[in-house]
């Protein structure tokens, strides 16, 4: 039997101890930079499986590593586990019905990605007791993708140039390798503190922080003509002051996100975004307190170790559902009209082809691959045309659907993995490409000072 193979037949095996894991991230959902139950059983579950843990890491309390073996190369597993605020439902419906109302739910399907990158982690400290080879693998636990960007602040710590190469997936409605690149993006939070006064009696004694709230939002409509078409601007007002009109508002606060194609375009976006909000200040006569949440650098596509998971991808057959799967799909399809597919669960791998290609969105993956040769893949877990951050999500990703997608991105991202340990001409070559795609340097969209903060 082959090492891939033995893979694969190890991850079969122990599935349970895997889609174990899923369900019990899934059942107790966890949002960002608070997920202290889905961490400790991570590291509960690593300690345990003979895996030298480092818990707290970058001082960010729900984040670790766990590590096995000894020497080169280094290959890190990239994990989630974060939920989504106002998502519950529950599993195997094809209607919204919440577990609890209002409660966060796994709307993008983290609770199957830390444990698919998991399958392969195992599967790859099996590999390596087997063959008795050189090398080390690495698990991580990231927390906070959805609003927190651990992997950025690591990367400001440089954790991620100990890595020869770093693989993850995410759950999507398609199977494919992704490629390409997307937005940076910068969070910042505005507080406008003023002063309360009486609105009819005294207004003139009154200092109004939603006034300088409204007034930097339409100093940034004004600045949005001079922005390169590349640049987005987006915010939400999160402390009106009050529900009172009579009362001057003291208190204020808008959050503000701002992306551009390149981090370095970001960075100097937000500084005009900032000057802006400092003018808001002095126009109202308030007192402006400026909290950074987090940043997140564009992808830096790696087309070398994108053909090593296509391949991979290739070989391994997809899942194959159960017609009562396909019918719960096919019932939760219809809640989706956007959907062009014919099929209700993708059953086909989507053709690669490498490329430069910008996609919107951002993810704190980017800031990894700055760092090390970084490369991903999707696997069908949600339903063809599902919207992203959704009900019909969290229902597919708390079952089987769900199952099947984890356990199959750990046999591909484990049996390519494999590949570099045994092939140094890969890591070689991907590695030169890293280095002439990052020549002009990583800006870290986190700033000195910053620290993690929960939203």
């Amino acid at each position: 039997m082959t090492a891939k193979e033995n893979c694969i037949r190890y991850i079969e095996n122990n599935a349970r101890i895997f889609t174990s894991l899923s369900d019990r991230i899934w059942e107790q959902p966890e949002l960002s930079l608070k997920e202290f139950k889905a961490a400790e059983a991570y590291c509960s579950l690593l300690k345990d499986n003979g895996f030298k843990v480092e818990e707290n890491l970058g001082g960010i309390r729900t984040a670790f590593k766990a590590s096995f073996g000894n020497g080169h190369p280094v290959i890190g597993f990239l994990g989630e586990f974060d939920a989504l605020s106002g998502l519950s439902q529950k599993k195997n419906t094809a209607e919204p019905d919440p577990v609890v109302s209002g409660a966060p739910g796994h709307g993008c399907g983290h609770n199957l990605l830390g444990a698919g990158a998991l399958c392969a982690a195992f599967a790859i400290r099996d590999y390596l007791e087997r063959t008795k080879k050189e090398g080390t693998v690495v698990f991580y636990g990231c927390p906070g993708e959805e609003g927190g960007a651990s992997k950025a602040f690591l990367a400001r710590d440089r954790e991620w140039v100990k890595l020869d190469a770093a693989l993850t997936w995410h759950p999507s409605d398609e199977n494919k390798v992704v490629s390409g690149s997307n937005n940076a993006s910068i969070q910042v939070h505005y507080r406008f503190h003023g002063r309360s006064a009486h609105a009819a009696g005294d207004p003139y004694n009154g200092r109004s922080a939603l006034d300088a709230v409204e007034l930097m939002n339409i100093g940034v409509q004004f600045l949005r003509e001079h922005m390169t078409e590349d640049c987005r601007v987006h915010y939400a007002i999160t402390d009106t002051g009050g529900i009172s009109p009579n009362v001057v508002q003291s208190e204020a606060a808008v959050l503000y996100m701002v992306r551009a194609n390149k981090v370095r375009d970001c960075v100097a976006l937000l500084d005009r975004v900032d000057r802006i909000a400092s003018g808001a200040a002095l126009m109202t006569d308030t007192v402006l307190d400026r909290e950074f949440i987090d940043g997140t650098a564009q992808l830096v596509p790696n087309h070398t170790l994108e053909k090593v998971l296509y391949s991979n991808f290739e070989k391994i057959p997809l899942p194959v559902h159960t017609p009562e799967e396909i019918a719960l799909a096919e019932e939760i399809k219809k809640t989706c009209p956007d959907s062009a597919s014919p099929e209700a669960l993708s059953s086909v791998l989507l053709s690669h082809e490498s490329s430069e290609k910008f996609v919107p969105g951002s993810t704190d993956v980017g800031d990894v691959s700055w760092l090390t040769p970084t490369a991903q893949i999707h696997v069908s877990a949600f339903v063809s045309g599902a919207p992203g951050h959704s009900w019909q999500n969290v229902s597919t990703a708390g079952g089987s659907i769900g199952h099947k997608a984890l356990l199959h991105a750990g046999k591909i991202l484990a049996c390519s993995a494999v590949d570099l340990y045994e092939d140094s001409g890969i890591l070689k070559n991907a590695k030169e490409e890293f280095l002439e795609r990052t020549k002009e340097g990583y800006v870290c969209p986190i700033e000195p000072d910053a620290v993690p903060v929960a939203i």
